[in-house]
């Protein structure tokens, strides 16, 4: 099963869960679920409300939307985001869907409630055929391996 859901206790309303914006789109839209301002040469986290439930051996690989780069001097600090199957509903957060914006211009920028903000993509994972067994378990919310 794959499904975008509200984390408990957070203010979505007004805010619609994913969607393509087209039939052709491979992209959901992920949008901000708060107002925040980035510093210059700063980098914030900044969430969007959701978890995603997905199968094991699938992930949601998470893009900066282009004009984001071009108009607003903000990208993805991590040039991809990686939501693996296993992130949602863990201990540290719930799974909440960051994204870890770096505003790399010269003025503050502002990151507006239900602006749209990166897609997400939902892909496969791949396994080695010798794939042995995994090397630890989830600890927590963002960055969370513990590796």
């Amino acid at each position: 099963m794959r499904r975008f859901e509200w984390l408990p206790g957070i203010d979505h309303a007004g805010l619609d869960l994913p969607t393509r914006q087209t039939a052709g789109a491979a992209g959901y839209d992920l949008c901000a679920c708060e107002d925040m301002e980035i510093a210059p040469d700063s980098i914030a986290l900044v969430g969007t409300g959701l978890r995603i439930m997905l199968p094991d051996g699938e992930f949601l690989a998470i893009y900066a939307r282009s004009s984001l780069a071009v108009k607003r001097r903000l990208m993805l600090a991590n040039s991809v985001g990686v939501i693996d199957a296993d992130y949602f509903g863990n201990p540290g957060n719930g799974g909440h869907i960051m994204i870890p914006l770096w505003n790399f211009g010269l003025h503050p920028a502002t990151v507006l409630r239900g602006e749209r903000i990166a897609q997400g993509i939902i892909m496969s994972a791949g396994k080695a055929d010798d794939d042995g067994p995994t090397l630890c378990s989830r600890q927590g919310g963002f960055g969370s391996t513990g590796i």
